[in-house]
């Protein structure tokens, strides 16, 4: 006599879950939805990726694209929740467009530079993109898409749609700010450079003194490709392109904060209609953790493998007392450069974790003599990859030697921790100027890279009266990315007007 009342029970719990999916379905396919174009790299996805999170978090409906082998790389190494609960949970699912090479079975690195990823997204982005736009269950209330995907056609992608684009930049204000004097400079004839001697006879060490946040940026500070000195060169021309772009657009979001760029986001709202400051993304993801008793999750967000033992080996280490070393997800260097920082780290007689990829040397992996290897190995730990967030918030760590890219700038102002900074390419150079002069909160390493002058830098960031002065400063900087992520805060404000915004556009 019980199975026709167990049955039955089966019965309704089956029609109630069925119910429950259907009302879900229902409610999701009536709330604001977003597809997210991010560019292709490590730093870009993962900032996407945590603004994405956010406005989910608030209701927005979520399809993020990859291309095909990010996406298989996401679903190996990271914790997302969201990339392996994608059938359950339909309000924030992944989407796939080619990259240009086969996706390899055994884990393997494609053979393809970002150059030759970037011409193949060119030729081909936007016919796949559209394709998987009509393949959505539910059509976009409008596009994010990154500062630098524009050349896909992403913006005739949004008219087609008819739905509003807004351009995300995963940069500091200052940043963003230096790439659109492309724009500017062009049409104001100081680029591109009469000749190549204009690159060394003192010329571009003038103050670009004409944009409050900037006064202490020289033409130098600015990304390499600007500073063209032929007419047609190509990586000018796409900065430019880039930077007229973002002129004509509605919406801009920037991954910084108010309080650290005041004058210039005041600047930059009298030249763009609507700006969104939205960092530190992370903090504003903290206080959502928080709120619903989990521990804050630092992970999730990496196309490698993220080693736990870099950690452990912090664990064992004393407050303040390790150099933390990452020049991030693309940045190269000669074989020499490393040797030179590496004798300078070791001759600092400061300990030290080491982030050395696989690809970190210039054409090739790098052979290291063994005299150098044992010397490193005594004061430090070499790792391939890690949680930087994690390792940043360490009690152990007390300095970053980093390239200066913008995702570990911020991450590290997050943190609380100064910097000695080794600009290489793109926003780097500006970044690091800033840091030095604007913000006071590191160091930088000039000219070619010296072991003495790499050991100097150090000790002059881990000891004394400039080191503390530094470490003094950037923990009113990580105050004030608190306040901004905090109730009521600046960051706080913006992502709740940014979600509004999208709703009306629904």
């Amino acid at each position: 006599m019980d199975t026709p009342s167990n049955t039955n029970t089966k019965t309704n719990t089956n029609t109630n879950t069925n119910a429950n999916a259907n009302a879900n379905a229902n409610a999701n396919a009536k709330n604001p939805h977003v597809i997210f174009i991010p560019f292709p790299a490590q730093s870009h996805i993962k900032c996407m990726l945590k603004l994405a999170t956010l406005l989910h978090h608030n209701g927005v409906r979520i399809t993020f694209v990859n291309t095909d082998f990010n996406h298989k790389r996401l679903l190996t190494h990271s914790g997302s929740p969201f990339l392996h609960d994608g059938l359950r949970n339909p309000s924030f699912q992944f989407k796939t467009v080619p990259g240009g090479v086969p996706v390899p079975d055994n884990g393997a690195e494609p053979v393809q530079t970002v150059e030759e990823l970037s011409a193949y997204l060119m030729d081909n982005f936007l016919d796949s993109f559209l394709d998987l736009v009509d393949g959505l269950d539910a059509p976009p209330t409008c596009i994010v898409c990154d500062g630098f995907m524009t050349f896909t056609n992403a913006g005739y992608a949004a008219e087609k749609l008819r739905v509003p684009m807004m351009v995300y930049w995963t940069l500091s204000a200052v940043g963003f700010m230096g790439y659109y004097q492309a724009k500017v400079l062009t049409e104001s004839g100081v680029i591109p450079l009469k000749d190549e001697s204009y690159l060394t006879n003192g010329y571009i060490d003038n103050l670009i003194d004409w944009i409050p946040g900037m006064e202490e940026l020289r033409l130098r500070d600015l990304p390499e490709h600007i500073l063209a000195t032929i007419p047609d060169d190509p990586s000018l021309n796409f900065l430019v392109e880039a930077a007229r772009v973002a002129a004509k657009v509605s919406h801009m979001i920037i991954h910084t904060f108010d309080g650290l760029e005041n004058d210039l986001v005041k600047e930059l709202k009298s030249i763009f209609p609507r700006i969104y400051t939205v960092g530190p993304l992370q903090l504003l993801l903290n206080q959502i953790y928080e709120k619903e008793t989990k521990p804050s999750n630092f992970n999730g967000y990496s196309l490698w493998k993220e080693e736990p033992e870099c950690v452990k080996w912090l664990n064992t280490k004393e407050p303040n007392s390790v150099v933390y070393v990452n020049f991030g997800s693309l940045a190269v260097m000669c074989l020499q450069d490393l040797l030179e920082l590496g004798w300078g780290l070791v001759n600092s007689d400061h300990t030290f974790l080491w982030i050395i990829r696989t690809d970190l040397v210039d054409g090739g992996s790098a052979v290291l003599p063994p005299e150098f290897m044992e010397a490193v190995n005594r004061k430090g730990f070499i790792g391939s990859w890690c949680s930087q967030e994690e390792v940043l918030n360490h009690p152990s760590v007390g300095g970053f030697l980093t390239h200066g890219g913008w995702g570990s700038v911020i991450e590290s102002l997050s943190a609380g921790v100064p910097m000695l900074c080794r600009p290489v390419a793109h926003d780097q150079r500006t970044n690091c100027r800033q840091l030095v002069k604007g913000w006071e909160v590191g160091v930088e390493i000039e000219g070619d890279v010296k072991r003495d002058e790499v050991e100097r830098l150090v000790r002059m960031l881990m000891e004394g009266k400039e080191g503390k002065k530094m470490r003094d400063k950037v923990m009113e900087w990580k105050k004030s990315a608190e306040i901004a992520t905090g109730f009521n805060g600046s960051s706080s404000l913006n992502i709740e007007n940014l979600v509004r915004e999208i709703t009306r556009l629904s």
